[in-house]
């Protein structure tokens, strides 16, 4: 039966490749994201260690086009940088520092593009970087297939918009579930550009079992602001 899942998926993105944009366009956003969370490192006696509060860099670029069955590209990137700290462990402080990059490289179709919005597609994720923690270090390089979503909706002739978007992982231990919903206003629409700004929230879980022999749990959250622009 998964067998079948996987065709019938792609032939459901054919069916709806009507919908691709009316001319070839360019998107790109970049925002501060405030995060905080937890992490875990796996030791009997470590509990969930508080992420410290810091900004980051998320950003991305999509290119779309009007040519049917070819999915559009969306490549996003978040910069994940931080460190915890925590005094109830055996061994005393136990600093973890993290230090990874999140890139997804995503293939999705238009399958509304009027005053809703509706996205379906497939990529692939990579998380590169180390973790630190009690004097050793561990290298990070994982990649997985990814499924994506994304839904929005526009209020005509105000410039406002609200959209949500999704990824989600669970294959060779590694789970990713990835989710952010924003609100956005654009305060230059012409035939050439839309500038705007929006503000939102996003929700990053990260597990990776059996990794070096240890598990990782990473939750990232807050809100981000930012800009973005459509060519």
């Amino acid at each position: 039966m998964k067998t079948l899942q996987l065709p019938l998926f792609i032939a459901t993105l054919g069916l709806c490749s009507f919908a691709q944009a009316d001319f070839i366009g360019l998107k790109g956003d970049i925002s501060y994201w405030n995060i905080e969370g937890e992490s875990n490192i796996d030791r009997k006696h470590l509990n969930d260690q508080d992420l410290d509060r810091k900004g980051t860099v998320q950003a991305s670029v999509a290119f779309e086009h009007p040519v049917p069955v070819i999915p559009n590209v969306k490549l996003k990137y978040t910069q994940l940088d931080t460190e915890t700290e925590s005094n109830n462990t055996i061994e005393g402080l136990a600093k973890t520092e993290i230090n990874l990059d999140h890139t997804d490289l995503i293939l999705y179709y238009e399958i509304l593009d009027n005053i809703i919005k509706a996205d379906i597609g497939v990529g692939a994720t990579r998380l590169s970087g180390d973790v630190k923690q009690f004097g050793t270090s561990v290298d990070i390089d994982e990649y997985s297939p990814i499924i994506y979503a994304e839904v929005g909706a526009k209020l005509p002739f105000t410039g406002l918009s609200a959209k949500a978007e999704a990824t989600y992982t669970n294959v060779n231990d590694v789970k990713i579930t990835d989710a952010q919903a924003e609100f956005q206003y654009d305060f230059v629409k012409s035939i050439a550009l839309d500038l705007g700004a929006k503000v939102g929230y996003r929700v990053l879980n990260i597990e990776l079992n059996d990794l070096d022999k240890r598990d990782m749990k990473f939750n990232f959250k807050g809100p981000y602001i930012g800009l973005n622009a459509h060519f």
